[in-house]
C-alpha cells in the first residue's frame, strides 16, 4: 500500500512538474513556474523517502532489541519558569488616570441605558 502510494505520488508530481514546464516555456511563463518544475519532483519523492526512513528506523530498533539494548527514552520535557507578575507602576500617570475616568463614565452611561 505504501509503495503504491509512493509510486502514485511520484507520477502525479512529475505530471505537475511537466505542466509547470509547459507554463514556463509559454509566452506567459515566469521563473516562479521554473521553481515549481524543480519543486514538484521533490514533493513526489517525499513519501518514498519517508517509507525508506521508517524502514531503516525499524531495522535499527530490531538490531538494538536483539543485542539487548533498550531504546532511548523520550527526552525529559523542558520546564519553563512561570512568568513573574509585572511590577505595579510607582505612580499613576495623569493621562492614564483621565482615560480610566473616561472609561468609567462611558460604562456608567451604558449601564443606565
Amino acid at each position: 500500500m505504501i509503495v503504491a502510494t509512493s509510486v502514485v505520488s511520484l507520477a502525479l508530481c512529475c505530471g505537475l512538474a511537466w505542466w509547470q514546464w509547459d507554463r514556463f516555456t509559454s509566452a506567459t511563463g515566469t521563473f516562479q513556474n521554473l521553481g515549481y518544475v524543480l519543486q514538484w519532483p521533490l514533493f513526489g519523492l517525499f513519501p518514498a523517502f519517508m517509507f525508506w526512513r521508517i524502514k531503516k528506523l525499524r531495522e535499527r530498533e530490531e538490531e538494538a532489541a536483539e543485542q539487548g539494548e533498550q531504546t532511548p527514552a523520550a527526552p525529559a520535557p523542558v520546564r519553563v519558569p512561570a512568568p513573574r507578575p509585572a511590577a505595579a507602576p510607582a505612580e499613576e500617570d495623569d493621562e492614564l488616570a483621565a482615560y480610566n475616568r473616561y472609561l468609567r463614565e462611558l460604562n456608567a452611561r451604558d449601564q443606565q441605558s
